[in-house]
This record gives structure tokens, sequence and C-alpha cells, in this order.
């Protein structure tokens, strides 16, 4: 059977009893369809980026399933139908990575690149410097590097406006 990823988010004003009442029903909603929940987690109340139905905040659930794409139709139909279930994303995957997820996992248990002093090269990228970087061509032959795109003035017109048009 396929492997999916669900995360769902629910209204900021469940309590995290009733959230994590949620997680059970839809886990048995699977079950019922002819699949199984690996493993579930609730990650609890996060700020979202932007309001969704006027809240600020949800409740994050994640579940791992291997389940047939009926069963998880037939969850993601009741998920959208629930009126305290605000989003669902779900997404099939080759294989379910084992341990907790990364919003489980303690800040400083999280794999980091190394950093180089917060001056933005990190990780394996190699540091160059700017005198290294290519001459930039932008493709027309009789283009002068003022006009074309761009040029002092801004916009694709940007040369001399007192020339006339090229045909």
């Amino acid at each position: 059977m396929p492997l999916y990823e669900h995360v769902f988010i629910s209204r900021q004003d469940l309590s995290s009893a009733q959230a994590e009442g949620l997680i059970e029903h839809f886990t048995a909603v699977i079950a019922d369809n002819g699949g199984k929940v690996v493993e579930h987690e609730y990650w609890g109340v996060k700020t979202m980026a932007y309001k969704i139905n006027k809240n600020r905040k949800g409740h994050y659930a994640f579940l791992k399933s291997d389940a047939p794409s009926a069963a998880v139709l037939e969850m993601e139909r009741l998920m959208r139908l629930h009126d305290d279930v605000m989003r669902i994303l779900t997404i099939k995957v080759d294989k379910h990575v084992d341990g907790p997820s990364v919003q489980m996992q303690k800040r400083d248990d999280r794999e980091r690149g190394d950093r180089d002093g917060g001056m933005g090269f990190g990780g394996d990228r190699p540091q160059r410097s700017f005198g290294d970087r290519p001459e930039r061509s932008f493709g027309g032959g009789d283009r002068e590097r003022s006009g074309g795109f761009g040029g002092d003035r801004g916009g694709f017109g940007g040369g001399d406006r007192s020339a006339p048009p090229r045909r």
C-alpha cells in the first residue's frame, strides 16, 4: 500500500484533549477503510504565518499512514466537512522516516549547517569573492549595455528616450 504523511490544523479554541480526539477520530477513519496509521504526533498550538478563519493560532497534528488511496480520500473528505479542521496537507512518500519529526526534536538536536559568523556563507557551499562573478550577457547582439533590459532608468525600455526606436 502507498505511504502518506498528513498534517492538519484545527481551531485554536479547542482543548488539547479535543485536538488529540480529532487525531483518534481520523485514525479510526483510515482503519475503517482498510489502512493503518503507523505513527501520529500532536505538535501543540503554534502561531500561523497568517490568519485562517480569523484564527492566529492552531492545533497542529501529524499522521503517518499506510493506506489505500480510497481511505485517504475519505479521510480528507471528512476533514473538509469537519468544522474544527481549518487546513489539511497530504503528501505521498516513498518511505517513512524513523524517529520523531523535525517539529518534535529539540532545537539543539536538529542538524545545523556550519555557520561562518553570520556572514551568509555556510554549509558546503564554496565561498567566493565578488571579483569571481562572471560578466553577465543579455543575449542581444547589437544591444547596448545601458539600453534593453533596465539600464539606469529601470524597466525594460531604460535606454536613451531621444533616440528613434529600433526596428
